[in-house]
């Protein structure tokens, strides 16, 4: 018999206070939770919103998307980030076409196999947009059972077996319920549960958290920094892929040059983008997104 400790007070708090997110509807479609799930993947929701809204618009359905090259895919990425993500959507919508005519996969294995589709991602998709029950572990997720079930503040950088088996054995035997056990926990850590500031008085499984029980230990692990970002590798990468979003067409060298005044780490972004297959370099001298 499962045993879950938290599902019905935590239940009861998502069904009060749950966000209304397209992607939650009833009506979204599979291809637009797959989507959404990439997307959010360290983009917060007030920049996805717009961006989901838009690619939608565009690209209704996989095949939609599959019929374009993969540069239009960059190029609507816009600023939302780790712009390699455009590409694997492109390349999953391809495989979504060529493998399973057009229609997004129901079973994990499948959705697995897809370009760029991770464990959770798939997880999620299966039990979003098809009713499956499997475990989720996003960064929020493991947050929250790190603190009420383990009682630390922090999970480890990379999830564990531990982890894993922690989530499967909290799964409501219905795969309906376990879904929405899913996305209710997920809801948790990132309003209530947060990274910097939790806020526990507002917590619905705070009675039962061994974090907060505890007297919240602080962390004792490795120090977690702050990502930053002015100055870096990845500003540069930015600035570059601007030129050529904004761009109707191959664009010269000096165009490039122009954006970032340090020559070495200006030669080394540009060349971790061309790498990554975000930038076509030409025969010409010029520059492009794929085509």
């Amino acid at each position: 018999m499962n045993q879950n400790p938290y599902s019905t007070a935590l239940l009861a708090w998502y069904q009060a206070n749950a966000r209304d997110l397209p992607w939650r509807r009833s009506d979204a479609s599979a291809w637009s939770i797959l989507v959404s799930e990439i997307m959010l993947q360290q983009t917060p929701v007030a920049r996805v919103l717009p961006a989901w809204e838009a690619w939608l618009q565009r690209w209704p359905a996989p095949a939609d998307l599959a019929a374009e090259p993969p540069g239009e895919a960059v190029r609507m990425w816009n600023r939302l980030g780790y712009p390699r993500r455009a590409l694997n959507l492109h390349a999953s919508a391809c495989a979504i076409v060529e493998r399973h005519g057009g229609e997004v996969p129901s079973t994990y294995p499948e959705l697995r196999a897809l370009p760029g589709v991770g464990a959770y991602t798939a997880a999620a998709v299966a039990s979003f947009a098809f009713g499956g029950r499997h475990a989720i572990l996003d960064t929020n997720v493991r947050r929250v059972l790190a603190r009420a079930h383990t009682g630390v503040q922090y999970p480890p950088k990379a999830p564990t077996r531990s982890e894993t088996e922690l989530a499967e054995s909290l799964l409501p035997a219905d795969a309906a319920v376990a879904a929405r056990w899913g996305v209710a926990i997920m809801e948790l850590g990132a309003l209530v549960c947060t990274a910097r500031s939790p806020a526990c008085a507002d917590c619905p499984i705070a009675s039962q958290c061994a974090w907060r029980l505890a007297g919240k230990p602080a962390h004792d692990g490795p120090p977690r920094r702050a990502q930053t970002y002015a100055g870096t590798d990845r500003q540069v990468r930015g600035r570059l892929l601007a030129v050529l979003r904004d761009s109707e067409g191959p664009v010269p060298k000096d165009a490039l040059d122009a954006v970032w005044n340090e020559p070495i780490q200006r030669e080394r972004a540009l060349d971790a983008l061309v790498a990554d297959g975000l930038v076509d370099p030409r025969e010409d001298g010029t520059y492009a997104l794929p085509g």
